[in-house]
């Protein structure tokens, strides 16, 4: 991956003030945010992201699948795919002796789909 070079030369304000009125608009609003960190906690991890981002190019996948797909053992791709499930992010089918999993609805697909496409942008490459 590669590094941005992030210049800190003028990239603060050289006197400290506020506007009373845009804070007084956007600070109460703040609540509403809470619990969102965790999803993107749970999307930060590179093998989460990688079966989210599956998940956006199939319907569901059986936990087998994912394994393959990843390369790895069933063990850890079921792991990480309970945890998906437990944050809310994907759901679960048991059929037979197959576990399959999807996204668990349209609001994760276009989080990931959206952030696949922003991370394509010419601005990182």
């Amino acid at each position: 991956m590669e590094e941005i070079e992030i210049s800190k030369k003028n990239d603060t304000c050289q006197t400290f003030c506020y506007d009373e009125e845009v804070i007084g608009r956007v600070q109460p609003k703040m609540v509403g945010i809470r619990g969102v960190e965790l999803i993107f906690k749970a999307l930060s991890d590179a093998t989460r992201l990688k079966i989210a981002y599956a998940l956006t190019l199939e319907k569901e996948l059986c936990v087998c699948d994912v394994a393959n797909i990843l390369g790895t053992t069933t063990a850890t791709a079921s792991h990480h795919l309970r945890y998906l499930r437990n944050m809310g992010l994907a759901d679960y089918e048991k059929r037979g002796k197959l576990v399959f999993y999807s996204l668990a609805d349209d609001h994760v697909h276009q989080l990931v789909r959206i952030a696949c496409e922003h991370a394509e942008e010419d601005r990182y490459k």
